[in-house]
């Protein structure tokens, strides 16, 4: 065995990482993916040296020189740095911009794209935190996922629905009922005037109730109310599985039995699992809704993790139909303004920067279909104005105790919930300002839905007023 000598081409030792990663001089391809991270360096660490860290660390860099890098360009291949700025208002923290070669990424897998971006340097000893603000995904390299199973508009097709929001609710308790009273509780909402419920994230294979027989009790209980509104209805089946080959053969299962939808658990399941379920989802007419469980363990903290405009940007192109984005107005975190950015970039095909509303980056999205954002969380009769406004036509508004809640029982409380919609809706069209009129649409409403009164007066002091953790 013969030892290498350092010689001509290689000089061994440490570096700065600023030295070969930090350059503020380039201009960005349009090729490049572009990353915008929240850089807290530990003290007595120059940001230039925190962010080309960074920019080495999530690409060809290491702690010390090798010999190896003669047998590869670096100057193809490495991340660079080429903006850095002070974030006002912040102590010691700074957003930095860096710039991938698109040859450092596997063609269609969100795995490896996150894998390279976030898989070693959020542990990285020179940083105090590290978020992944946002990311500018090139068209050419979009172009290499299929995106959404089949997307707002076909699933609009699918439907048979237009013109409004769609209504969903989560069946509550979400974990103990038995998959006979499971089904009860579904088509009860569904006769009451919903158009899906929904299995809640936790619910796979429990003891209490096996998947299969939930499947088979819900799908009775979907059949028989499309039979007596003469509407279509779903259940969002979960279809999350400790394996693939378990998650597609309960995939299987939701074909076999004529649902619409099927339903996945995309950060617990994971990128690969997800992107597998989507493939089978296009190929087989299901329509796939998306649950983010976990997300707020990786993006609730300010300074350190990934922000879920970024989430919502591979759910996109890992596939998914539908995809929970928090209510603004509802007990679940999210600033109106950061909400509505990361939501158009879940449905519109070209969103342009905007710091105000958190989007770093212009994005063109190429004619990928768009992904419905699913408003879920502790919202009741009261907040549909609001709900119609912030979110308009293309969302599913998405009721648990809201409708479960109801004094008369599951139907009334779905009933209650459709009246709401179509009087708001109603109101919007005829050129009312729900912001300013919503109270009075509600009340107007109530006059002839005695179903729609009771709740109105069950929830009107329920409100959920806490300050944004989520902001610029």
């Amino acid at each position: 065995m013969v030892q290498a000598k350092s010689g001509t081409g290689f000089k061994a030792g440490v570096q700065d990482y600023r030295l070969t990663y930090y350059m503020p001089d380039y201009t960005p391809k349009d090729t490049d993916i572009l990353a915008a991270f929240r850089v807290t360096p530990q003290p007595g660490v120059p940001p230039e040296e925190a962010a080309a860290a960074v920019a080495a660390e999530s690409s060809t860099g290491t702690w010390t020189t090798v010999w190896t890098d003669n047998l590869t360009d670096l100057d193809r291949y490495k991340g660079r740095c080429y903006d850095i700025e002070r974030i006002p208002g912040e102590d010691n923290q700074f957003f930095c911009f860096i710039a991938y070669p698109l040859d450092l990424f596997e063609e269609g897998s969100v795995t490896n794209l996150l894998t390279s971006l976030v898989g070693n340097v959020f542990g990285f000893k020179a940083l105090k935190a590290l978020r992944l603000e946002d990311l500018r995904i090139p068209v050419a390299y979009l172009k290499t996922f299929q995106g959404p199973p089949h997307g707002i508009t076909v699933e609009r097709d699918i439907l048979n629905k237009y013109g409004r929001p769609l209504l969903g609710c989560t069946i509550k308790p979400k974990l103990g009922l038995s998959a006979k009273n499971y089904g009860r509780a579904v088509y009860e909402v569904l006769r009451g005037g919903l158009d899906f419920t929904k299995d809640d994230e936790n619910i796979n294979s429990q003891p209490f109730m096996r998947w299969r027989d939930r499947f088979l009790f819900v799908a009775e209980a979907v059949h028989k109310a499309q039979a007596e509104t003469n509407e279509i209805k779903g259940h969002y089946l979960n279809v999350t599985a400790a394996t693939c080959e378990d998650m597609l053969e309960r995939a299987e299962f939701v074909k076999e039995l004529k649902m619409p939808i099927l339903m996945h658990d995309y950060l617990t399941g994971g990128f690969t699992a997800n992107t597998t379920l989507s493939k089978w989802c296009r190929k087989n007419g299901v329509l796939m809704h998306i649950h983010r469980a976990m997300h707020a363990v990786i993006d609730r903290q300010k300074n350190h993790g990934i922000h879920f405009r970024v989430l919502a940007k591979c759910l996109r192109m890992s596939g998914g139909d539908h995809l929970h984005s928090g209510t603004v107005v509802g007990k679940l975190e999210g600033e109106r303004g950061i909400t509505m950015g990361f939501v158009d970039q879940m449905r519109e095909d070209f969103v342009e920067e905007d710091r105000s509303r958190g989007i770093f980056f212009t994005q063109d999205w190429a004619s990928m279909g768009g992904v419905m954002p699913v408003a879920s969380g502790g919202i009741h009769v009261w907040h549909m104005p609001a709900l119609v406004e912030i979110f308009g036509d293309d969302s599913c508004l998405q009721f648990g105790g809201g409708t479960l809640g109801h004094p008369w029982g599951n139907a009334p409380g779905a009933t209650a919930n459709r009246v709401a919609l179509e009087a708001c809706v109603q109101a919007r069209n005829e050129g009312r300002n729900l912001g300013r009129e919503g109270n009075e649409v509600i009340r107007e409403a109530t006059r002839w839905s005695p179903e729609l009164k009771v709740a109105c007066e069950l929830w009107k002091e329920i409100k959920f007023e806490f300050d944004a953790v989520d902001t610029i």
